[in-house]
């Protein structure tokens, strides 16, 4: 008995008759018909009612069918199956990265996911936000950690991981050094430090600024927060900074003071991004599942 009798069996059925079975799998008639009659004689018993227009199902054919479907499916089962493993074991995720995660455990994740799946290779690249979205949308990155602003990319779906407040950190003798926060009409009075653009947390400083009509005065761009802490540190001007950045820096040159920026408050978030219609491939489906069940999930 072969799959390929139970496959013709059960098509025979289904169109009720060999002709039409035999279009839908795209062979002869009298192949099909050969495979049937083999098939017969093994199991010793007709299985189809020839003797009308149409043939019908003896009763021994009622009785084969359903087992001829269960092994059928089966069979498709563990070729889907072996096809997923193969996907998983052979497969390749590019993650991409802001380059100034810290909070993050994102070595930890990959150990993980390594772990369990030895044979998948794994790329981390680092870029800013605006690179890493085109990278998604174009399929060159399969996942990414962006910071955004407060509209998501178009075509990209993501979900937070973490919500930051922004922060304006300034040495101990600078002017705003007295206060306990910083509106956001007064920042902009100062001569700023900030990531550069196509970041996420400059599109929220930009965005704010765009909608109280302010116009910031940039001084300095670096693209990672440590190093806007260290100009600040050096008098060169007000750093703007996620809290955990802010809160507790030295800027390698003394204490900063961090200030809350208020009226209105600034959020950053860290989100992970995907394409809309879902990562391709089982391997970077695998590690965007791991992902989104293991990354803290801020509160609404």
């Amino acid at each position: 008995m072969e799959l390929r009798q139970l496959e013709y069996f059960v098509a025979v059925t289904e169109e009720a008759g060999f002709t039409r079975a035999a279009a839908r799998l795209h062979v002869a008639q009298p192949g099909v018909s050969a495979q049937i009659r083999q098939l017969e004689r093994e199991l010793g018993q007709p299985l189809f009612d020839r003797s009308g227009r149409t043939v019908r199902l003896t009763e021994a054919g009622e009785a084969v069918l359903p087992y001829a479907r269960a092994a059928l499916a089966a069979v498709a089962g563990a070729r889907l199956a072996v096809d997923e493993l193969t996907g998983l074991l052979r497969g390749h995720v590019t993650i991409g990265t802001i380059d100034w995660i810290r909070s993050l455990d994102l070595p930890g994740l990959l150990a993980g996911f390594h772990r369990d799946h030895p044979g998948v290779e794994i790329t981390v690249v680092q870029e800013q936000a605006a690179a890493l979205t085109a990278g998604l949308r174009d399929g060159r990155i399969d996942l990414a950690f962006l910071s955004l602003g407060a509209t998501p990319p178009d075509g990209i779906a993501i979900r937070a991981v973490i919500e930051q407040d922004l922060y304006a950190a300034v040495r101990s003798d600078h002017p705003l050094a007295r206060r306990s926060t910083v509106a956001l009409r007064t920042l902009a009075e100062h001569d700023l430090i900030c990531l550069p653009q196509g970041t996420g947390v400059r599109a929220v400083l930009d965005e704010a600024c765009a909608d109280a009509g302010l116009r910031p005065r940039v001084a300095f761009e670096a693209g990672e927060p440590p190093v806007l802490a260290q100009l600040a540190a050096h008098g060169l001007g007000v750093a703007v900074l996620p809290e955990s950045a802010a809160v507790g820096g030295t800027g390698g040159a003394g204490e900063l003071h961090a200030l809350p920026i208020v009226r209105p408050r600034l959020t950053g978030r860290i989100a992970l991004a995907w394409r809309a219609e879902g990562p391709r491939g089982p391997a970077a489906r695998a590690l965007l599942a791991r992902a989104r069940d293991l990354l803290p999930h801020p509160a609404p």
